[in-house]
């Protein structure tokens, strides 16, 4: 396998404003005899956290998302002793604080909308208090992107440590994979093939306890991504909620932290270089991860001043194996995964096609951990034998998408990744909900099913509805899936063949808000193109008459929110959170006196 070429930055970052290179930035609060800071020593004892005049001791932050508003994240709960552990016993002093906690299942309309404001949370609380590093307990999909987002704009040293899956239960003698189950079977119930009973079955099968979804979705993606840019315990990202192993990583995690930070270097963009995520876009190919990371890892990277075009996630997947067979593009689940070997096995098995000299805030390199990793087994494939060639993503640009969307290949149908055919178009999700059932619908297996002005801006947040739900009348003949293209995303646990995150979104004027029923519309994945047959001159009388939706929040986050978000090519983070020049890169540190 042949090296890939590697992102570029966007240039060399401006020096940090903050203390002098070996220094501990929390002696700007603890050092001196001054009221100032025999007050903050004061209020740090008064917390129970002792610390002297002196310096000696790294101040290291315990962002804590635990929720009983968010079940994936209630494992973390557990792992702050150990990780406060591993700080004390490294010579460290550990600080806990809360976060907001993103869980996908409660948060409306989506979590997705608050995990920028979870980045300017985590960025804020670093510079107002004296923090020399930072552990992060994240683990339900928004909390680890949005987390990492702040950290990296705030260039402390940061290790995420996850909470892992939860437990697998099983459903009329099947493993339940969950979100993934649940779809499946919800389109078994509208077309009438399970029955009341079966349905308060899979309910109680459903709610099997704490953790992450135990399929490949968003939150394991987005943390065995995060384990291969460098910013986790090696072999970690994929233990289970529960499993022992979890508090032996966490109290690791604790140790490894307070090193980067003694050590003096080892910060966020460091390790955050192109090829870093050059090696995430290979390895998110190679897991047949959730379409969702494209535009975390856009994110990121816009943090971290590393240029991330769309493109890149077709280029760079270009010859790589799909080697985790784990759903919903495989057949497993992450319990599975992890029994194969985890991260370290998956890199093994790809490391031809990494940049192995990339390091990780543990101070080892890929390539040490590549040397110490086994063989791959069960749910990861030996490159030799993958689950599919290739890559797992395709990505589309044409006169419906002139900004480019993406669509999940290893999870999608071989035989429509090249169709024609009429649109149905659907105008925000009441109006789906409403009409995508009506037995007088004029749709065929051929249609292209249409959700428009769902994306960034437009509800706002960008919910995941973009796995449009066959109607009910072709489910019951025996449709099992249809080319879908909206500017909504889809979970991470969903499948079939969506084109997502159509850039520009319908609220802003993109061409996907002009479609009509009956307009035909061309996709080719392996061409790249995804094309609406409308001629220029219509397509340009349609948009002389657009008229932007007039918001529905005149004040509050969501408007603050709708003004400033980026499109998902650029991540769909703030315009004003980005680091577009070097000078962006600089993190301002506080006037240090009396509050």
């Amino acid at each position: 396998m042949t090296p890939h070429t590697p992102m570029t930055p966007v240039a060399a970052p401006a020096p940090d404003i903050g203390p002098a290179p070996g220094g501990l930035r929390s002696q700007g609060w603890l050092a001196g005899d001054d009221e100032v800071a025999v007050l903050h020593r004061v209020a740090l004892a008064s917390a129970g956290l002792p610390v002297g005049q002196r310096a000696g001791r790294p101040v290291i932050g315990i962002a804590n998302s635990a929720s009983e508003l968010n079940p994936c994240n209630l494992p973390l709960r557990d792992l702050v002793s150990p990780v406060r552990e591993g700080i004390e016993a490294a010579g460290g002093v550990g600080a806990e604080f809360p976060t907001i906690s993103l869980g996908e299942d409660l948060m409306k309309p989506s979590a997705m909308l608050y995990r920028n404001l979870l980045a300017i949370e985590i960025e804020e609380m670093i510079r107002a208090n004296p923090l020399d590093g930072l552990v992060i307990l994240a683990n339900c999909d928004k909390s680890v992107p949005g987390a990492l987002m702040g950290a990296i704009s705030a260039n402390i040293p940061t290790i995420l440590v996850t909470g892992g899956t939860r437990s697998v239960t099983s459903f009329r003698g099947a493993p339940i994979g969950t979100g993934t189950a649940l779809w499946r079977l919800w389109d078994e119930r509208r077309a009438g093939r399970l029955d009341d009973a079966g349905w308060r079955e899979l309910e109680r099968c459903l709610s099997c306890g704490r953790g992450a979804c135990n399929t490949m979705g968003t939150a394991s993606t987005m943390a065995v991504l995060s384990e291969v840019l460098g910013l986790m315990v090696p072999g970690s990202s994929s233990i289970p909620a529960g499993d022992p192993r979890s508090a032996a990583g966490a109290r690791q995690a604790g140790e490894s932290i307070v090193a980067a930070v003694s050590g003096g270097g080892r910060l966020p963009r460091d390790i955050l270089t192109p090829a870093a995520f050059a090696n995430a876009v290979i390895a998110l190919n190679a897991i047949g991860g959730s379409t969702n990371a494209v535009i975390h890892l856009a994110a990121l990277a816009g943090r971290a001043g590393v240029k991330f075009a769309l493109d890149d996630i077709a280029r760079l997947g270009a010859g790589v194996p799909v080697l985790a067979d784990v759903e919903p593009s495989g057949s497993q689940l992450m319990p599975d995964f992890d029994a194969g070997g985890g991260v370290p096995a998956l890199l093994r098995e790809i490391a031809g096609l990494l940049d192995l000299t990339a390091i990780t805030i543990t101070g080892r390199s890929l390539a040490d951990i590549v040397a110490e990793a086994k063989p791959a087994s069960g749910a990861i494939r030996p490159a030799g034998s993958p689950l599919r060639e290739n890559g797992a993503f395709g990505v589309v640009h044409g006169s419906l998408a002139p900004d480019g969307a993406v669509i999940k290949t290893s999870a999608a149908s071989e035989h429509l990744l090249r169709h024609r055919g009429p649109a149905v178009v659907f105008r925000g999700y009441d109006d789906m909900l409403a009409r995508v059932d009506d037995p007088d619908l004029p749709v065929t297996a051929d249609t292209v099913l249409v959700l428009a002005g769902c994306g960034p801006a437009g509800v706002p947040g960008m919910p995941e509805w973009g796995m449009i739900p066959i109607p009910a009348r072709l489910v019951k003949a025996g449709v099992t899936d249809m080319v879908r293209v909206t500017d909504a995303r889809m979970s991470g646990t969903s499948f079939g063949t969506a084109l997502l995150h159509v850039a520009p979104e319908a609220a802003v004027g993109g061409p996907l808000g002009l479609v009509r029923d009956g307009d035909m519309i061309s996709v080719d994945v392996r061409a790249g193109r995804l094309d609406l047959e409308v001629p220029e001159a219509e397509i340009a009388r349609r948009q002389a008459s657009f008229r932007p939706p007039p918001p529905a929040h005149l004040r509050g986050w969501p408007a603050l929110y709708a003004r400033h978000v980026m499109q998902a090519p650029d991540g769909c983070d703030l315009d004003f959170l980005r680091a577009p020049t070097a000078a962006h890169l600089t993190f301002v540190e506080p006037v240090i006196g009396r509050s």
